[in-house]
């Protein structure tokens, strides 16, 4: 971690590469004393030229004991990751190797082991990345699925944080009118070019609300969607759970109430990530632990993104039909309908069972044993998924404070309206809307300087020329 205000930083190192044993370990270097500790570990030698890898054997400083052959990399700094000298050392992948090094490495002076997501830190602070480009490096590496790093990588390229300063940059010179008239009525600025802003600032509004109209898509794409397989006892939703998993998640028997705690399983469906949960059997018991099973079912079922309801067709008429079972589930509009034993329907009997569906729900027949219609279900699942995290690249807002902030922006903006439309307009207020709605955009990237509003004042109105 960079030292306070006036001492020379550490420079930071960690392995790159995740621990084990492999072909190839990376350890990476970033700060002031990266030269040394490359000419220490090389007994000596000259530095390689900068982004040009050599082959280097590498030493224990102490003693001269061989530690490695490896690929070393040199990057000078601003132009690095960090911002700083930085270097990689490509070593052969032994744990014995990387531990020589590693602790080579801790003993030379001004060298500490790095923290977690210290060379990102290290990136922002230096102006090399913007918080949203940072999270979008954290993003890309815990991606699981390829929207997941398409999303990420969006972000690292930009888009969210190019469109955030291009926000700020419009409510900045709306400010700097507002300021303008307040600060230098003596000066050449025209009566009224605080109100005359005011469309302006109703614009930037009415963008930040359609972002931030994205039923939270981004959201759920970069967290995985959740999907809870909910219904009676033996109506199949363990089968499904493991048809569509393709491997035995869940045990399977004949008798109701086998399923009693919640089961999940991480789905990869045309690159969204599905987390399934296979659920207890909605039912009355006298088993208190069945009891819990069915509350927590139907309490995870109440926060899921997706009730998938599985119903076995032989049970539908004895609970009073279709739409009694969906609203015992609690289905919403949109929910997926699951008819199992697919193999024992006609077509028919499908056809008869489905007119019955209440509005706004369709029904999926399927046979977990033969497999008969799971693929169009698993396709259709994948749909809906898709849907709701807004496509293969997401939406754009991917965390809760980016919505936070800018939910925090439109309500100044259009706190700064109110001001501005009042028969006598309390300037000082609506600067300060306009101020903090900026700062909430600014805590998006990382950017919040009262220099900007001077230079946009000064430039508008070339004052003290």
């Amino acid at each position: 971690m960079p030292s306070s205000a006036g001492a020379r930083p550490a420079t930071i190192f960690a392995r790159a590469t995740p621990p084990g044993r492999g072909a190839v370990a990376i350890i990476r270097l970033s700060g002031p004393a990266t030269d040394a500790a490359l000419t220490a570990l090389t007994g000596g030698r000259d530095l390689p030229v900068a982004r040009m890898a050599v082959v280097r054997r590498l030493v224990d400083p102490a003693d001269g004991r061989m530690l490695d052959q490896a690929l070393v990399l040199r990057f000078e700094g601003p132009a690095s990751y960090s911002g700083e000298d930085a270097a990689e050392l490509h070593l052969h992948g032994g744990p014995a190797v990387v531990a020589g090094v590693l602790d080579a490495l801790g003993r030379l002076p001004g060298l500490v082991p790095a923290g977690p997501g210290d060379f990102t830190r290290r990136a922002v602070l230096n102006g090399r990345l913007d918080l949203t480009a940072a999270e979008a490096v954290a993003d890309l590496v815990a991606a699981d699925t390829a929207a997941q790093a398409g999303q990420a990588l969006a972000q690292l390229g930009g888009r969210l944080g190019r469109m955030v300063e291009d926000w700020r940059a419009r409510l900045i010179r709306a400010a700097a009118m507002v300021e303008a008239e307040i600060d230098f009525p003596d000066e050449d600025v025209p009566d009224g070019i605080a109100r005359s802003v005011a469309p302006a600032i109703l614009k930037l509004a009415a963008e930040l609300r359609l972002a931030l109209a994205d039923d939270r898509s981004g959201e759920r794409l970069r967290d995985g969607v959740v999907a809870a397989v909910i219904g009676r006892p033996n109506a199949g939703k363990s089968s499904l759970v493991n048809a569509l998993a393709g491997r035995d998640i869940a045990i399977v028997t004949d008798r109701p109430g086998t399923t009693r705690d919640l089961i999940e399983v991480a789905l990869d469906l045309d690159g969204v990530a599905v987390t399934l949960i296979d659920t207890a059997g909605l039912r009355d018991s006298d088993d208190p632990i069945e009891l819990e099973g069915v509350r927590r079912a139907r309490a995870r079922a109440g926060t899921a993104d997706i009730r998938i309801v599985v119903v076995d067709p032989a049970g539908i008429a004895a609970a009073g039909g279709l739409g009694a079972l969906l609203a015992e589930a609690g289905a919403r509009p949109g929910d997926p309908v699951v008819l199992t034993r697919r193999d024992q329907l006609g077509d028919q009997a499908v056809t008869a069972l489905t007119a019955t569906l209440p509005p706004g729900h369709q029904a999926s027949a399927v046979s977990c044993v033969s497999g008969l219609g799971m693929e169009d279900f698993a396709r259709r699942l994948s749909g809906i998924a898709a849907d709701l995290t807004g496509g293969r690249e997401g939406a754009m807002i991917t965390r809760a404070r980016h919505r936070a902030a800018l939910e925090a922006a439109a309500d100044g903006l259009m706190a700064a309206v109110a001001g501005l439309d009042h028969p006598v307009p309390m300037l000082e207020l609506v600067a300060e809307d306009l101020r903090m709605a900026g700062d909430a955009l600014g805590r998006i990237t990382g950017r919040i300087d009262v220099e900007d509003l001077l230079d946009a004042i000064f430039r508008e109105f070339c004052i003290g020329k």
